[in-house]
């Protein structure tokens, strides 16, 4: 198969990470013979510095002729960066909002997997953790409370803000009919998160996600109220596989269950729209204090990667073999630095990729 693939590095550790998943990517080819074919565009400061806005109009069609994009990182320190002092349209992350709307991806992927070599970095108690988890917080991107009309008006002498929050039964259905489909790809289990006891758009979403889990047999379907979801997540995560939710709720959630893995370097991401297309980085920023120093974790890139190739190429052999691959070079105790401890042996960013090459 020809894989076409759109490359943002971007900025601070991008370049580096993206570089390591490549180098991942074209041993997956070699291996099962694919052919990969690198287009790289510019996004975030690093456009900036060169064309004086973080996304331009090429850079757009480049990535809309491909058939995923592969995300390093954008952004660089708030605090010192030239690129902060621009108007907010024109500042690095601005490029992220306009890549997402462009190409229409609507549906957030946000895994939270502890793998069993990290257990000690999970904040739970142990006989929460030894069971370990592997779950996936489908969100829905482009709707709800962050898109509805706002405004702050004036009624009586005070201040008054509306933030609007709504949604489309089409909105709704689109989003639950990914859902069903990846949890087919995983243990067949969705749940779906809302707040249907309070709220008139979650009980449009309960009843859409009804409706659309009927062609799904094979895939079991439960229904929890946000807060007790919350809890959850720390009690037992390992129930979750599939979770399906809104745009707020699903950014909240998400953050939660990042932070029980124990470690943001691990962790991978996928925005999707309507067709198998997709847009794929990491979970976390750019960390610009360590850009060029060859210590970052490339590992949530290229697991980005390998969910690119069972998302959007439905190659879940190749994808299974870099998961895999991330297993045993942590059960040999090679580690980055954040993810560290002792008994461990630490590598560099383009060492832990030649690991992870090696393993394919």
């Amino acid at each position: 198969m020809k894989l076409n693939i759109c490359c943002i590095p971007g900025d601070g550790i991008g370049p580096e990470i993206v570089k390591e998943a490549k180098k991942v990517l074209n041993k997956v080819a070699e291996k099962y013979g694919h052919e990969m074919n690198f287009t790289d565009i510019l996004m975030g400061g690093a456009s900036i510095d060169v064309h004086g806005v973080p996304l331009t109009d090429e850079a757009i069609a480049t990535a809309k002729a491909s058939d995923a994009v592969l995300m390093g990182s954008i952004g660089g320190d708030t605090n010192t960066s030239p690129w902060y002092k621009l108007e907010p349209s024109l500042r690095p992350e601005a490029g992220l909002l306009k890549i997402r709307k462009s190409l229409n991806l609507f549906a957030n992927l946000r895994p939270a997997v502890l793998y069993p070599q990290l257990s000690g970095a999970c904040p739970l108690k142990e006989e929460i953790s030894a069971k370990g988890f592997d779950m996936l917080i489908m969100r829905e991107l482009t709707g709800g409370l962050y898109f509805g009309e706002r405004k702050t008006i004036e009624e009586n002498g005070m201040l008054k803000a509306i933030d609007t929050l709504t949604y489309t039964e089409e909105e709704i259905r689109r989003i639950a009919i990914k859902g069903f489909e990846i949890a087919r790809k995983r243990r067949q289990k969705v749940t779906s998160v809302d707040k249907a006891n309070v709220l008139d758009s979650s009980r449009l979403w309960r009843k859409v996600v009804n409706e659309v889990a009927k062609d799904y047999p094979d895939v079991a379907l439960e229904h929890m109220l946000v807060d007790n979801c919350a809890m959850q997540l720390v009690k037992d995560p390992a129930q979750f596989d599939v979770i399906l939710t809104e745009n707020m709720f699903g950014d909240i959630l998400s953050d939660e269950a990042s932070m029980v893995t124990g470690s943001i370097g691990m962790l991978s991401s996928a925005s999707l729209n309507d067709s198998k297309f997709g847009l794929y980085e990491p979970s976390h920023g750019s960390a610009p204090d360590i850009a060029g120093k060859d210590i970052a974790n490339p590992i949530a890139t290229v697991l980005s990667a390998a969910m690119m190739l069972r998302f959007t190429f439905d190659l879940d052999e190749e994808a299974t073999a870099i998961e895999k691959a991330v297993e045993a070079v942590l059960d040999k105790n090679y580690r980055t630095c954040d993810i560290m401890s002792a008994g461990c042996t630490q590598v560099g960013c383009s060492q832990m990729g030649d690991l992870l090459t090696a393993e394919i």
